[in-house]
């Protein structure tokens, strides 16, 4: 038998024990450790940096099961990938607050996250303190979302004139596979919120939007359906396919004649027996019949097989939007896309506020930084100049995305930015012959925006005060 320790006393006698598993664990720490974050980190960034905007590249997934999903939403790809290193770990877990708070930009605030360690990377080895380096990122990213403020615009939300917000959502779209139609799902999408608003509490309840899909069809014919719908055959086929105006009744009880809920047992001996209880059978559902028609309903609908959350929903002004697609993948990417969509409706109701997309926002925080950063006396300057380096990369992911010379783009944008104090001007991603985002109609919610910059610094700042790992090492036997 092999023995787990070794036992030792201290110096009052008292036995304790030494564990032999300690031995074997292994243990990074000091610029070691931070490396090997940074590493782990950067290999997801790489993995999502190609599906950054609207020419971003999908991903396909394959689960155990051989189900495959194809998508570019960084929270499902990160969500679906097999990962084992905690720091990676700790980038799905950022994806996720962003989308749980925001709905979009989910790959950008990975992408932000992922350049900011590999700017600390290139600072530790010049020696600055990660303590430092964590600091001077906490200033820059104050900067940055002070500035957000300054250079924002505002969007008009009103029930009555709905194409301002239907612009911006076309943004949220055009990267999704709404990208053939996205006008009609941006529409769909800014319809269904603003039905379920409350404009006087400035929010939306997304439980009374219902999201369903149906194979059949392309995703032109998805609707927006002031109602609920129920995917239900009729018992019999010879009743009506359509019923307008209907009054509806739904039954919380089978259809069918009551039953003792007691065990029972019947014995049927005789011919007189079986037709006895073949007319209390028929005067029973008779009598059901004719309760149903007395409160004036001419379609019933039973509970079984019949969705509870539908039924609360009936109660109350619920929408469905339905989705038609060739196949279930497709239409599992649109209610992925319509999420994000309806997300981003929401948060403008909260807080009407844009800045301009294209990374037109992203270049004009990195030009503040920097101005910042040249007034700042202490070390913190060089992490302010990397932060704004980090900004700079979602640009230059956009740029490369769309077929251009990263660099060479975003250096000219950025030149152009300076010359005509212009923070609208971002990379033309579509290639339509101008940089001017709000001609474009490129435009992003200011809350996401900052959201997306405070998440990635948080995250980034948690690591690097991360210096002592310890895991369990390999078994000897």
């Amino acid at each position: 038998m092999t023995s787990i320790g070794t036992l030792a006393f201290d110096k009052y006698g008292r036995p304790f024990l030494i564990i032999k598993d300690q031995e074997r664990k292994t243990r990074l720490m000091g610029l070691e450790a931070l490396k090997s974050h940074i590493m782990a980190a950067k290999a997801v960034e790489n993995t999502m940096r190609t599906s950054l905007g609207q020419n971003g590249l999908d991903k396909m997934m394959v689960d155990k099961d051989g189900d495959v999903t194809v998508t570019n939403d960084g929270a499902t790809i990160l969500s679906m990938m097999d990962v084992d290193h905690q720091i990676a770990k700790l980038m799905v877990e950022l994806s996720k607050s962003q989308d749980d708070e925001i709905g979009d930009g989910t790959t950008g605030v990975v992408v932000l996250a992922g350049a900011l360690l590999e700017e600390a990377e290139q600072l530790l080895d010049r020696g600055i303190h990660p303590i430092r380096i964590a600091d001077g990122y906490e200033q820059a990213a104050r900067i940055a979302t002070e500035h957000l403020d300054k250079i924002s615009a505002s969007v008009f939300v009103d029930i009555k004139e709905t194409e301002p917000l239907i612009q911006t959502e076309k943004t949220t779209l055009g990267s999704k596979v709404y990208n053939s139609c996205h006008r009609q799902m941006a529409k769909i999408a800014v319809n269904a919120v603003l039905t379920v608003a409350d404009m006087a509490r400035r929010d939306g309840d997304f439980e009374l939007i219902k999201v369903e899909g149906k194979v059949g069809g392309g995703l032109k014919d998805t609707k927006l359906i002031k109602g609920v719908i129920v995917d239900k055959d009729f018992s019999h086929p010879q009743m009506p396919k359509k019923v307008e105006n209907p009054k509806i009744a739904i039954l919380t009880c089978p259809f069918e004649p009551p039953k003792p809920k007691t065990k029972h047992k019947l014995d049927v001996t005789s011919v007189e027996d079986y037709k006895a209880l073949q007319k209390y059978e028929k005067e029973k559902f008779q009598e059901m019949i004719q309760q149903i028609k007395n409160t004036g309903a001419n379609l019933a609908i039973c509970q079984w097989g019949f969705d509870d959350e539908a039924n609360h929903l009936l109660l109350q002004n619920s929408l469905t939007i339905f989705i038609r697609g060739g196949n279930k993948m497709i239409i599992e990417e649109a209610k992925r896309s319509l999420h994000d969509a309806l997300c981003v409706i929401r948060n403008l109701i909260r807080d009407n506020r844009v800045v301009y997309g294209g990374g037109a926002a992203e270049i004009s925080c990195a030009l503040a930084v920097s101005q910042e950063a040249d007034k700042c006396p202490t070390l913190e300057q060089y992490a302010m100049r990397a932060f704004a380096d980090a900004l700079e990369v979602i640009p230059m992911a956009l740029a490369e995305n769309s077929g251009m010379n990263p660099i060479q783009t975003m250096t000219e944008v950025r030149a152009r930015q300076v010359k005509e104090a212009n923070p609208a001007l971002g990379i033309d991603c579509l290639h339509k012959g101008t940089n001017h985002m709000k001609q474009q109609h490129v435009i992003e919610t200011l809350i996401g925006k900052k959201q997306q910059i405070s998440l990635a610094t948080q995250m980034v700042r948690m690591i690097l005060k991360i210096d002592d790992i310890r895991k369990p090492g390999e078994s000897e036997e």
